[in-house]
């Protein structure tokens, strides 16, 4: 399947259970420094709270990955997608279906450890702008703006 083929829709209820496995899987799966205690099943339904959520779905219904915005902020606060889907377009898919992508300014933080996210982020324009620490590690902030004059404080990410 391309990435063409991929369709974009907004997160529906029944599209949860899925969401919410994906988003525990793929972090147990990357994340691999981080205690796995750390990380619940239901996880999603919380950490999602409030936020607009895409979908990436294959053209029989499959959910193939999604992405989250805080969108007071414009903050991405998850991008996730399927082991099996990854390296296909499916994240830039998710990206460019962002109101106003790529002229609008998005932000995020992206785990240090996580190389293959940055380089993912760098590759669509993301640029960082300061560092913070969470518990699943240190962090960069990026944005795909230039957000000159602008500091962010490790408080501001969700």
């Amino acid at each position: 399947m391309t990435s063409r083929q991929t369709v974009i829709a907004l997160a529906t209820a029944s599209d949860v259970p899925t969401l919410a496995r994906i988003y525990y899987e793929v972090r147990l799966a990357t994340m691999t420094w981080v205690d796995p205690s750390l990380y619940r099943a239901d996880d999603f339904a919380s950490h999602a709270a409030g936020e607009d959520i895409l979908t990436a779905k294959s053209p029989d219904g499959k959910i193939l990955g999604f992405i989250s915005v805080w969108p007071a902020d414009d903050f991405i606060h998850m991008l996730y997608v399927e082991p099996s889907s990854q390296g296909h377009g499916v994240g830039t898919r998710l990206l460019q279906a962002l109101p106003d992508w790529p002229t609008r300014p998005y932000r995020l933080k992206c785990l240090n450890q996580n190389t293959r996210a940055k380089t993912f982020y760098e590759r669509h324009g993301f640029r960082v702008t300061g560092n913070g620490v969470s518990e699943e590690g240190a962090f960069e902030e990026m944005s795909n703006a230039d957000y000159a004059g602008s500091s962010f404080e490790a408080s501001d990410f969700r």
